[in-house]
C-alpha cells in the first residue's frame, strides 16, 4: 500500500484533480468580480453622483442628498428639446425605412431573376461603406437639391443609409413565409400590394420588429449627419 501512495496511484490523484478544479474555478470566478467591478464603479459613480450635492471623482457615499442636479439637466433646453428632435428624426426616418425595405424585399423574394444577386451584392456592398466616407458627396448633392439644413432631408438621407442592410433582413424573414398562402389569398381577388400587407406582413411581425429596432437604434446613435446636415441649431427646435 505504501508504494501505491508512493508512486501516486489510489484516491489522492482523484482528491488533487478536484482541488485544481476548485482552484481553477475560484480563479475563474475572482476575476469575474473583477470584471463586474470594472463595470459597476462607474454605474455606482454616477448613482452616487447624481444625489451628492459635492460630488467629485471619487466614488464614496454622499454627504447628503439633493435633487439640484436633476433640475439643472431636465430642462427643455437641456433634455426634452434635444430628445424630441431625435424621436422626430430617428421616428420619421425608420417608418420610412422600413415602409421601403418591405416594399424593395418582396419582388427580392417572391420573383426569380438574373438581377437578384447582383442587386444584393450591391447592397451588400453598400452596407460596407462608413458614412464619413461618403458625406461629402452628399453634402454636396445636398446643397445642389436645397436639401440642406432641412429635417426632412436629414430623414432621407437617414433612411438611405440603413435602408441596404434593411432590405437584407427584411427578405430573409419574407422568405419564411409560405407562397401559398399568397396564391390563396390571389385566388380571392387580392393584388400582390394587399397580399403583402394582409398575409406577408403581419406572418413576419417579429421580422419587421427586429428591423424597425434595428434602424432605430443605428438612427439614434449616429450623430455625425445630424451635425454635418442641420446648420442652423434652432432648425429642429419645437416649443
Amino acid at each position: 500500500m505504501s508504494r501505491t501512495l508512493a508512486s501516486g496511484r489510489g484516491p489522492f490523484p482523484a482528491r488533487t484533480l478536484a482541488s485544481r478544479r476548485t482552484r481553477h474555478r475560484l480563479a475563474a470566478d475572482a476575476g469575474l468580480l473583477l470584471a463586474a467591478c470594472a463595470f459597476v464603479l462607474p454605474l455606482a459613480w454616477v448613482v452616487l453622483s447624481a444625489v451628492d450635492p459635492r460630488a467629485d471623482l471619487r466614488v464614496k457615499a454622499p454627504d447628503g442628498v439633493t435633487l439640484e442636479h436633476f433640475d439643472a439637466i431636465l430642462t427643455p433646453e437641456i433634455t426634452f428639446t434635444p430628445l424630441l428632435n431625435s424621436l422626430v428624426l430617428c421616428g420619421g426616418a425608420t417608418a420610412l425605412t422600413v415602409v421601403c425595405a418591405a416594399l424593395a424585399a418582396y419582388p427580392l423574394s417572391r420573383f426569380r431573376s438574373r438581377l437578384n444577386r447582383p442587386f444584393l451584392l450591391t447592397i451588400l456592398f453598400a452596407t460596407s461603406l462608413p458614412i464619413t466616407a461618403i458625406m461629402v458627396p452628399v453634402y454636396a448633392l445636398f446643397v445642389r437639391v436645397n436639401l440642406i439644413d432641412t429635417v426632412q432631408g436629414t430623414v432621407f438621407f437617414f433612411a438611405a443609409s440603413q435602408l441596404p442592410f434593411a432590405i437584407w433582413l427584411m427578405k430573409n424573414f419574407m422568405d419564411g413565409v409560405p407562397r401559398e398562402l399568397e396564391e390563396a389569398a390571389w385566388t380571392d381577388g387580392a393584388s400582390s400590394l394587399q397580399s403583402l400587407v394582409r398575409i406577408v406582413l403581419p406572418l413576419m411581425g417579429p421580422g419587421v420588429a427586429v428591423v424597425t429596432v434595428f434602424s432605430f437604434v443605428m438612427m439614434w446613435g449616429n450623430f455625425f449627419v445630424p451635425f454635418m446636415l442641420l446648420l442652423t441649431p434652432t432648425r429642429c427646435r419645437r416649443r
